[in-house]
C-alpha cells in the first residue's frame, strides 16, 4: 500500500476492505491529472482508456469529468472512507476543496455532524494535517454567510449540500447559489465549478442517475468524482443495470463472512405448511413468531450487558405491511390485550408516507434510544437508505414481494452491528426474516449463483404459544458460602447471621488488595500466620464490628479457609511496551467505583518552582471555559507516553466518554470539567493501571507487569426459558443439539452452582473435572482478558474452562477435531501459552502454583479419560525454562 495510504489507515483504524478502496484511490490518482484542464473533452477517452487498462471493472466514467464508483455494503462504514478520501488527497496531492453530496435530509445533517470537529464520531479525527487547523466546513445554510464575511476559503474546504437543493436551484426562480455575489466576483455555483481542484463525493450515488441529478453535476464540472453506495446499480425499464464505473467492490456477502455485519437469516416454524390458513390466520403466526424471537433477543441483549459491561442495547422489530389501512389493522392487533399478554400496548409506532420523509426517518432514529419506549415499528414502505440503526433485530414482512426484493430492501436497514463487531452470540450476530409462507423461495433466491448473499436458515421448534425466557444468575460459590448473597440459604452460609458484617469487613479488605499484587501476590498467601495476623487487627480496629461480637482469629481463619476452596488464583498481566515501542490499545470497560474527586475552587494556583511565581487562574479567566468534558479527558489520557493517540483514538474517546459519566454522576457540568483538569494525572494514572494485557506493542519490545494477584469471582448471567429447570450436568439432555439452550447444575467442585455448556463434549469435560480436579469453573468474558490478532483485528479470547489440581493450574480448550489447526485456534492457543508463561512465573515466584494449557480435541473426550490422562495426552507447555 502507498505509504501515506498506509498511515492514514492506521490513524483512522480504517478496515480492511476500507484499506483496500483507500489504496485503489491511491492507485487512481497516478492515472490522472490533479489538476483539472482547461478543456477535457478531448481527452476523458484517453483517461478513461488509462484508467481501464489498470482497473478493468471501470468501463466508462459514466458523467462529463472522471468519476469511479466505490461500492460497499452496508454497514462496512462509508463516511469513515470519505474522511480518508479527502486526507489522502490533501496531503499527497494538495487538494483544497471537496464537495460532499447527501442524497437527502437526514444523511445530509448526518453528514454535517460527522464532519463537524469534536463530534462523536468525527471523521478526520487522528489525522495529524487537520488536528491544529480543521477544513471549514460549508453547509446549505452557511453559505451566504461565509461569503458575506469574506469566509476563509484556504486551506481545505469541504462543502455539504443535500441534492435536492442543487436540483431544486435548476428549477426555482431563487436561484440563491446561482446568484452574483460581488465578494467572491460570481456566484458560488460557478465560484466551485471554476476550482481547478473541486473534488466530488457522492454518498448513495444511485441516487444521482436521473437526468437532473447528472446535469447540476456536469455543470459543477469537478477534478474528479467519487461515488459510493451499497447498491451499484439502478432499475430501469428493462430491467437491473449495473454502474460501468466501479472501480471497488465490497459485496454484501462478504461483509457478511468477514463479519462486519449481522448475519441475515430467515425464519420459519418447524413443520410449517400455510394451506388452509387464511391471510389474516397467517399473519397472526408470523407476529407471534417474530415477537417470540424478539423477546428472546431482549434477554440475550441484557445478559450480555451484564456479564460484559457493555452498554444495554434495546432491540426492536420491524413489520412490514401493504398498505397505510393494512398498517393501523396490525397496530390495533400487536396492542390488543389477546396479543401477547397486551405486553405491547403502547409500544408499537406507525409510520407511513402521511408523514414527511425526513420526520419518519428522524422518528425512526430515536429508536436507538434505550429509555425510548417502542419495540415494535410497523411501516409500509420498503425503507430506504439513511435510516441504518443498529438495534434492529426482526423483520417481519407482511406485503407481497419478490424474494430478491424482500432480501435486499429488507436487511439493508438492519445489518449494522450494536457493538461494532460480532459478540459470538449467535443471537446477538443475526438478523432474523420472519417468512414462514416465502421460506423455500427466499433461500433458493439466496442460494442462487450471483445472489447478493447467502442466508442463514432458521426453524424454530413447533410451539403453540411463545417460550418466554429469562436471565439467570449464577453467583460465584465464595459470596454463598460468606453469606454474601441473597442466594445463601441451607448448608451453603458457614457463617452465623450475626457474623455477616464482620465477614463482610474481611471479604472487602480482600477484595480491596485485589489491586494490590505487592500485598497479596497470590491467594496462597492466605495460609501464611503473618498475613492472617495482619487480617485479624484490621478487623478489631474496624469501626462497624463491635470487638466481643465475634472472636476475629477464628472468624479469618475461616474466612480465608472458604476463599481457598472456592477460588483459584488468576492473575491480571498487562503488556507494557518498552520505550521507543508504540502502544495500540484494545476496547475495554473502566472500573470508576473507586475514583472519586471533590471539585477544586474556581480559582486554581499555579506555582512555577523555577522561579516561585504564583499565578491565579479564576473561571472567568479560562481561554477553554468552552471545551467539552470528553476533549479535556481525552487530553489527559493522550499524555500517556506508552499509548499513541493516532494509533487509539476511538479507544481514548470511549475511555474519555466514560470517565466523563463517571465525574457528572457525582457533580455538575462545570465542576466536572475544572476536576478533570485540576486532577487530570490522577486520572490519566487511575485509566492506565486498568490497561492489563491490553497493550501490544505495535513496534519495539513489551515487557509484562502484573497488575493484581488474583481477581474476583463475579456473578455470571445466562438466558433460560422462564420455566426450564437446570438439568443435572451427569445426563445429557434428550436432544444434544439443544446443549446451549439447557442450565447445568449438581455440581460438588464447581465454583459456580449454575453453568451452561456449548456441547456435549465440554459437559462430559465438566464431568472429568468434578471428579478429578480440587475446583473448577467455566469462565466469562473478560476473566482473563487475553487477546490476539487475526487478519489485522484483535479479539477477546476466553477458554472453555479452568481448573485446578494438587500440582497445577490449567486452562482448558475444547474444539472440534477438524478445527485443532486453524488459524484463529492457533492464534488463540498462541496468546493463552503466553499468558500461562508469564502466569506460572509470577505464581512461582510467591508460592503458587503453575499454568498449564490444554488444547483438547472433542472426540478424545470420554467419561472414562482421566484428568491427568487429558493432561499427558494434550498439555502445551507453558511454565518458564
Amino acid at each position: 500500500m502507498d505509504s501515506t495510504a498506509s498511515t492514514i489507515a492506521q490513524r483512522l483504524s480504517l478496515r480492511a476492505p476500507q484499506g483496500e478502496a483507500l489504496e485503489r484511490l491511491a492507485g487512481l490518482t497516478e492515472l490522472l491529472p490533479m489538476r483539472r484542464q482547461a478543456d477535457r473533452t478531448a481527452e476523458m477517452e484517453t483517461l478513461l482508456a488509462a484508467v481501464r487498462a489498470v482497473f478493468p471493472s471501470v468501463q466508462d466514467f459514466e458523467r462529463d469529468f472522471p468519476s469511479v464508483c466505490f461500492a460497499l455494503a452496508t454497514g462496512v462504514g462509508k463516511t469513515r472512507l470519505m474522511g480518508a478520501f479527502i486526507g489522502y488527497l490533501n496531503a499527497v496531492h494538495g487538494i483544497r476543496n471537496f464537495f460532499v453530496l447527501a442524497p437527502n435530509l437526514t444523511i445530509y445533517e448526518k453528514l454535517i455532524t460527522d464532519f463537524t470537529p469534536n463530534t462523536p464520531k468525527y471523521v478526520l479525527r487522528g489525522l495529524s494535517d487537520f488536528a491544529v487547523l480543521p477544513p471549514m466546513l460549508v453547509t446549505g445554510e452557511t453559505f451566504e454567510r461565509q461569503i458575506r464575511s469574506g469566509g476563509r476559503l484556504l486551506p481545505v474546504a469541504i462543502n455539504i449540500f443535500n441534492s435536492s437543493k442543487i436540483n431544486a436551484e435548476l428549477r426555482s426562480d431563487k436561484l440563491r447559489m446561482r446568484t452574483f455575489r460581488e465578494e467572491i466576483g460570481s456566484s458560488y455555483f460557478d465560484h466551485l465549478a471554476g476550482l481547478d481542484d473541486l473534488v466530488l463525493i457522492m454518498d448513495e450515488s444511485h441516487r444521482y442517475r436521473a437526468s437532473a441529478g447528472v446535469r447540476a453535476l456536469n455543470e459543477l464540472n469537478p477534478l474528479l468524482g467519487l461515488e459510493l453506495t451499497a447498491t451499484p446499480f439502478v432499475e430501469t425499464s428493462r430491467g437491473t443495470a449495473p454502474f460501468r464505473n466501479v472501480i471497488y467492490d465490497y459485496p454484501l456477502a462478504r461483509a457478511i463472512a468477514d463479519g462486519f455485519v449481522k448475519e441475515p437469516a430467515v425464519v420459519t416454524c418447524e413443520n410449517f405448511s400455510a394451506i388452509g390458513l387464511s391471510e389474516s390466520e397467517l399473519e397472526r403466526i408470523k407476529l407471534e413468531d417474530g415477537v417470540r424471537l424478539h423477546e428472546s433477543v431482549k434477554v440475550e441483549l441484557e445478559t450480555h450487558a451484564r456479564n460484559t459491561g457493555e452498554r444495554l442495547v434495546k432491540p426492536f422489530v420491524l413489520v412490514i405491511a401493504r398498505n397505510i389501512s393494512h398498517a393501523a389493522e396490525i397496530v390495533a392487533v400487536l396492542q390488543s390485550p389477546d396479543f401477547a399478554g397486551g405486553r405491547y400496548a403502547g409500544k408499537v409506532i406507525q409510520v407511513d408516507s402521511s408523514v414527511k420523509e425526513e420526520e419518519t426517518i428522524k422518528r425512526l432514529l430515536r429508536i436507538e434510544r434505550a429509555e425510548e419506549a417502542t419495540e415494535i415499528v410497523v411501516h409500509v414502505n420498503m425503507l430506504k437508505e439513511g435510516w441504518d440503526v443498529n438495534n434492529l433485530y426482526t423483520i417481519v414482512p407482511l406485503r407481497a414481494a419478490n424474494a430478491r426484493t424482500l432480501i435486499e430492501q429488507s436487511i439493508g436497514r438492519g445489518l449494522r452491528l450494536p457493538f461494532g463487531k460480532r459478540t459470538g452470540i449467535p443471537a446477538l450476530d443475526r438478523l432474523s426474516i420472519v417468512a414462514h409462507d416465502r421460506f423455500q423461495e427466499i433461500v433458493e433466491e439466496a442460494r442462487r449463483p450471483g445472489s447478493v448473499l447467502r442466508l442463514a436458515e432458521v426453524i424454530l421448534p413447533e410451539a403453540d404459544a411463545p417460550v418466554p425466557t429469562v436471565s439467570v444468575e449464577s453467583i460465584p460459590l465464595v459470596e454463598m458460602r460468606l453469606g454474601l448473597s441473597a442466594a445463601s440459604v441451607g448448608s451453603e452460609a458457614r457463617f452465623a447471621l450475626q457474623e455477616r458484617p464482620a465477614v463482610a469487613f474481611v471479604w472487602e479488605t480482600l477484595a480491596g488488595l485485589e489491586r494490590q499484587p505487592d500485598a497479596l501476590p497470590d491467594l496462597s498467601a492466605l495460609a501464611e500466620p503473618a498475613f492472617r495476623a495482619q487480617l485479624v487487627e484490621r478487623l478489631m480496629q474496624a469501626p462497624t464490628v463491635p470487638p466481643a461480637a465475634v472472636n476475629a482469629a477464628d472468624l479469618v481463619d475461616r474466612v480465608a479457609e472458604v476463599v481457598a476452596e472456592t477460588m483459584i488464583s488468576i492473575p491480571r498481566i498487562m503488556a507494557v511496551p518498552e520505550p521507543g515501542s508504540v502502544g495500540v490499545l484494545m476496547p475495554f470497560r473502566l472500573d470508576l467505583a473507586a475514583m472519586r474527586f471533590e471539585p477544586p475552587s474556581e480559582t486554581l494556583w499555579i506555582a512555577h518552582l523555577s522561579t516561585g511565581r504564583v499565578d491565579r487562574i479564576g473561571a472567568a479567566d479560562r481561554t477553554d471555559a468552552g471545551s467539552r468534558l470528553e476533549d479535556i479527558v481525552v487530553d489527559v489520557l493522550s499524555s500517556l507516553d506508552d499509548v499513541a493517540y493516532e494509533f487509539n483514538v476511538d479507544v481514548l474517546q470511549d475511555l474519555a466518554a466514560q470517565v466523563a459519566a463517571h465525574l457528572r454522576s457525582q457533580m455538575d457540568e462545570a465542576s466536572a470539567c475544572r476536576t478533570a483538569r485540576f486532577h487530570g494525572k490522577e486520572i490519566a494514572r487511575f485509566v492506565r493501571a486498568q490497561m492489563p494485557w491490553r497493550v501490544a506493542a505495535a513496534s519495539g519490545i513489551a515487557r509484562t507487569l502484573v497488575t493484581r494477584g488474583f481477581t474476583l469471582l463475579r456473578p455470571s448471567a445466562y438466558s433460560i426459558a422462564a420455566d426450564a429447570e437446570p438439568l443435572n450436568f451427569r445426563r445429557p439432555p434428550r436432544d444434544r443439539s439443544t446443549m446451549g439452550r439447557h442450565l447445568f447444575g449438581g455440581f460438588s467442585r464447581c465454583l459456580y452452582p449454575l453453568q451452561k455448556f456449548d456441547s456435549d463434549p465440554e459437559r462430559v469435560i465438566a464431568v472429568i473435572l468434578d471428579r478429578d480436579a480440587l475446583k473448577w469453573f467455566r469462565p466469562s468474558r473478560g476473566q482473563f482478558q487475553i487477546f490476539y490478532r487475526l487478519d489485522g483485528d484483535t479479539s477477546e479470547y476466553q477458554p472453555d474452562f479452568v481448573a485446578e489440581t494438587f500440582e497445577a493450574i490449567l486452562m482448558i480448550e475444547v474444539k472440534g477435531t477438524d478445527r485443532m489447526t486453524a488459524w484463529d485456534v492457533l492464534a488463540k492457543r498462541d496468546a493463552a501459552v503466553e499468558w500461562c508463561r508469564q502466569a506460572s512465573m509470577h505464581a512461582l515466584a510467591h508460592g503458587g502454583k503453575p499454568w498449564r494449557y490444554l488444547l483438547v480435541p472433542h472426540d478424545r473426550i470420554a467419561e472414562n479419560m482421566s484428568l491427568e490422562g487429558l493432561v499427558r495426552l494434550f498439555r502445551t507447555l507453558a511454565e518458564p525454562g
